[in-house]
């Protein structure tokens, strides 16, 4: 009935109030953030819907680091305008920055040294509409080096930093231009992309990030650029999209060989650095402006606090004296990864990776051809990793010799995944199991004996 009052065309903020006696007066109102109270349009319905939620939340107001029309909107487009649902994420925000202390953070917090090092990013420039650019640079980043120097925890406080350090920016744009800028734009350099960042640990927490910027920080991406990616992007793309949201997914632009001239269809030169093909340098001339992106490195060991980190596994097989075990993976297409983590009861364990014609025919080390050098580990005394790109077809056996020990039996603890490309999560293969085009697994195939002669 209501909706049915006004035309059909948007209609901004600065008029509503005139049309609404009833309308908050403080829906005008500058905010905590500093942002100007920029008018937006909406249509009447969604105009109405607003309203709503606003006097929905009147109790937690003033708790909002914004007030305005804008800042709530993100929270009515994060839910589709489902009034309930966005008042839910929006009073679950507010427990999120009174338990992280997100309000003060910028200026109370500080990171620990070993991730202001060797923790890639930064902002640098501004996009043609005047949006900040965030720069992730990832093949540098030592994903195990920095898990083994700080903790998780350390790691989500300095990204919800950053987040905050960007709202801000944001607002002062917003000052600075005279209109309302809310959104920044990412570029992600993937260049030296490997498999050591796919390491699970890293994996796993940078979904807990992902996370947490859908949940705390709706539509605060405009738009994120993907140069240079190798062939294992794909892969590493498939194991962290199912934590994004499709709004996120479908601002993911992967650009190919001419992506300098795509960047400078969004952003101008001069705010570009020189070495992405701008003319943006440090004052010193440095073309990579050091001094606002970090382009990370390999953590000295000095810095770690820890030997391992801990993994919960999901498999156990035992290796009796003199004998080993092989886990067989038929993969029937180029492009898979196979991804392993293990450690070993007491005493250590040796680990290789082959490859044999047929599945299910049990074969010695030295009739298979060895993909990963077979050798011992102190599995024992640190957690073991790996992964694989499997570049051809066929089957591929994972390996646990226990072959040199004559008295003792070896427990393992593992878990194997194989990653296919053209999935959303990488599916948990137990033991040995064969791997399908059609992503179906068959029972799993696991083989153990002693080996006479075996190589180790």
């Amino acid at each position: 009935m209501l909706a049915s009052m006004f035309t059909t065309k948007p209609i901004c903020t600065s008029s509503l109030i005139h049309l609404y006696p009833f309308w908050p007066s403080r829906s005008l109102s500058f905010s905590r953030s500093r942002c100007p109270p920029f008018p937006v349009s909406l249509s009447a319905t969604r105009f109405l819907i607003l309203g709503q939620f606003r006097e929905r939340i009147q109790d937690v107001l003033p708790l909002l680091p914004a007030q305005h029309d804008h800042f709530l909107l993100r929270w009515l487009r994060a839910r589709n305008f489902n009034v309930n649902k966005s008042e839910a994420m929006l009073r679950k925000h507010l427990d999120f920055r009174k338990h992280m202390k997100a309000d003060t953070i910028t200026t109370e917090w500080q990171p620990p040294e070993v991730i202001e090092k060797y923790l890639s990013g930064g902002m640098c420039g501004f996009d043609r509409e005047g949006s900040p650019i965030w720069w992730d640079v990832i093949g540098p980043v030592d994903p195990k080096g920095l898990f083994l120097s700080a903790s998780k925890q350390d790691f989500i406080k300095s990204k919800i930093r950053d987040c905050e350090m960007l709202q801000k920016e944001c607002d002062l744009q917003s000052e600075r231009l005279g209109r309302h800028v809310e959104a920044i734009t990412m570029i992600y350099d993937c260049e030296g992309l490997g498999l050591k960042h796919l390491w699970k640990p890293a994996i796993e927490t940078y979904g807990e990030i992902l996370t947490m910027f859908e949940d705390n920080y709706p539509e605060g991406l405009k738009r994120l650029f993907v140069i240079k990616a190798p062939k294992l992007f794909p892969v590493a793309y498939n194991l962290v999209k199912h934590f994004l949201s499709e709004i996120t997914r479908n601002k993911i632009i992967v650009l190919g060989a001419n992506w300098q001239e795509v960047l400078l269809n969004y952003i101008d030169p001069e705010q570009l650095p020189a070495a992405y093909g701008g003319k943006l340098t440090d004052p010193d001339g440095d073309s990579r402006c050091r001094t606002k992106i970090h382009y990370a490195g390999t953590v000295p060991t000095s810095y770690y606090v820890r030997e391992s980190v801990k993994v919960d596994y999901e498999q156990c097989l035992t290796v009796s004296r003199g004998s080993s075990q092989q886990l067989e993976y038929e993969i029937l297409f180029p492009g898979c990864v196979l991804r392993w983590q293990f450690s070993s009861d007491g005493a250590d364990i040796g680990f290789g990776v082959f490859m044999k014609g047929k599945i299910g025919e049990r074969q010695n080390a030295g009739q298979m051809q060895e993909v990963v050098p077979s050798q011992r580990y102190n599995a024992h005394l640190v957690p073991e990793d790996g992964s694989l790109t499997c570049s051809e077809p066929g089957v591929y056996v994972l390996r646990f010799d226990n072959t040199y020990s004559i008295f003792q039996s070896k427990r393992i603890s593992f878990t194997v995944e194989v990653l296919l490309p053209g999935q959303s999560q990488s599916p948990k293969k137990r033991a040995g199991s064969q791997v399908e085009a059609s992503n179906q697994s068959q029972s799993p195939n696991n083989q153990g004996g002693s080996e006479s002669g075996a190589s180790s």
